[in-house]
């Protein structure tokens, strides 16, 4: 089997709001790497921090950005609900992932919050039916979070059990597939160039 410390996960946070609950939620599956796999390489993509000014840029940031989407085995989307869709701020990281898109031929997880009963289904809905249209393989096990102001509190713990545990199982879920069907194919090339 492959090392895990070949492994690298790269986590976009979907909003630009200061201390938001998405973030919040990222944070969680990022301490879950961390306890769980401490091998794999994890980064969070914020994209506050990105000087991204529409569609396609062709900023530092965004080649960056490519660069480290390009070289990740998995990704992570998420997003809040607005308004029945997702961010547009994670639509915008989307747009300036490039041509073919940096989420192609890559499984992704994706974790939506909103303040709603039914969470974050629409959001989630839509969002998959983007990255399916640019090559990402969506992973089935979307995490929605409902009522997310109720669950989470200042300081950004989680504190509602079946909530922190649904969030921080899709380090699992994306960790399983990377190991069933990405290792493998890895592992035999090895192989082969060894002997």
């Amino acid at each position: 089997m492959e090392k895990t410390s070949s492994i690298k996960v790269v986590a976009i946070i979907g909003s630009v709001r200061p201390d938001s609950y998405t973030s919040k939620a990222v944070a969680l599956v990022g301490d879950e790497f961390r306890e769980r796999y401490p091998e794999v390489d994890f980064n969070v993509v914020d994209p506050r921090h990105l000087n991204l000014p529409g569609p396609q840029s062709d900023t530092a940031d965004a080649k960056s950005m490519q660069k480290m989407i390009g070289d990740a085995t998995g990704v992570i989307l998420s997003t809040p609900e607005y308004h029945g869709s997702y961010s547009s701020a994670i639509k915008l990281v989307i747009e300036n992932m490039g041509f073919p898109s940096g989420l192609s031929a890559k499984p992704v997880a994706m974790l939506g919050v909103a303040a709603g009963r039914i969470g974050a289904i629409k959001a989630l809905e839509h969002l998959s039916s983007v990255v399916t249209h640019v090559g990402g393989l969506v992973l089935p096990g979307f995490v929605s979070v409902a009522g997310v102001q109720d669950v989470f509190d200042d300081e950004g713990k989680c504190t509602d059990p079946s909530t922190d545990e649904r969030i921080r199982g899709l380090a699992k879920n994306l960790m399983d597939y990377t190991h069933e069907f990405l290792c493998p194919g890895r592992c035999m090339e090895e192989t082969v160039r060894q002997d």
